[in-house]
């Protein structure tokens, strides 16, 4: 029933004292949890919501929705990319001591973030061709390819693309052992990403490599308009058949969201102290 029914009954050992100053919660099912838990503290907890909510701003006391979802009031922040485990520090750290198997890779190296089927894309069998293409043009353009797959990729483009790979100098990651996905990313040259994950794309756009997005069969406004800011940042181009070099600052909203929260919940501490908040 969440987002508009209520709680989980098996949420109540989380919703007991002690409370805390914050709360944060994204997905639908901790909508009822969240607005629940503001309730039995008496108001005293701060809460957050990551996502855009179908219970409206009332959701939370702050709520963080990027941009792309065109959903504003006075107390959602809009950021340009969700929140993202990814910093300077780690990415430093994880170049200088790479996964062997993607750091033996020659020359210059592409990492390709292979999405799959949703509800807004379906990879054709010309998707997996063209990408299968992709591979060999890069191929020809001297770069090496590391490639890692997601659990909605469909069996034949990973075949296609483990065909592909063997060709050259090549890696695809399809579930075996433990996942480069960092360590692509890292020491990546250039990535191209398919434009059906908002996240993949964002964690690309934090190295600071040019990011080419590859578009699959079918689409969605609201990850048209993610894409198309953030090309408008400098980080992307829509995939045009061949690599190309350009350079931007690194991309990460994950900072301007903290720094946000804790705006927000100094202003609440404050009203709250002074007596505006009596709930």
């Amino acid at each position: 029933m969440a987002p508009f029914g209520p709680s989980d009954p098996r949420d109540a050992a989380a919703l007991s004292t002690p409370y805390p100053d914050i709360a944060l919660a994204a997905g639908r099912r901790t909508i009822p949890a969240l607005r629940r838990l503001k309730r039995v503290s008496g108001g005293r907890v701060f809460t957050v919501y990551l996502n855009r909510p179908a219970t409206g701003t009332s959701t939370a006391d702050l709520i963080v929705a990027p941009r792309h979802d065109g959903f504003t009031g006075e107390n959602v922040f809009n950021p340009m990319t969700p929140a993202n485990r990814l910093t300077p520090e780690i990415l430093a750290k994880t170049r200088a001591a790479p996964d062997p198997r993607v750091a033996a890779l020659p020359g210059r190296r592409v990492a390709m973030l292979i999405g799959g089927d949703s509800r807004h894309f379906r990879f054709t069998d010309a998707d997996a061709a063209e990408l299968s293409a992709t591979v060999r043009r890069m191929f020809n353009q001297g770069a090496s390819v590391m490639a890692t797959v997601s659990r909605r990729t469909p069996d034949p483009l990973r075949a296609a693309l483990a065909t592909a790979l063997s060709e050259g100098p090549g890696f695809l990651w399809s579930g075996a052992g433990s996942n480069p996905y960092l360590s692509m990313l890292a020491i990546a040259d250039a990535i191209l990403v398919t434009a059906d994950s908002v996240n993949m794309a964002s964690e690309a756009a934090t190295t600071g490599a040019p990011v080419h997005v590859f578009w699959p069969h079918g689409g969605h406004p609201r990850l048209a308009a993610f894409h198309e800011g953030l090309a408008e940042t400098g980080a992307s181009r829509r995939w045009r058949g061949a690599l190309e070099s350009w350079s931007y600052p690194p991309l990460n909203a994950t900072p301007a969201i903290a720094a946000a929260i804790l705006r927000a919940f100094s202003r609440f501490r404050a009203d709250s102290c002074g007596g505006a908040h009596n709930r």
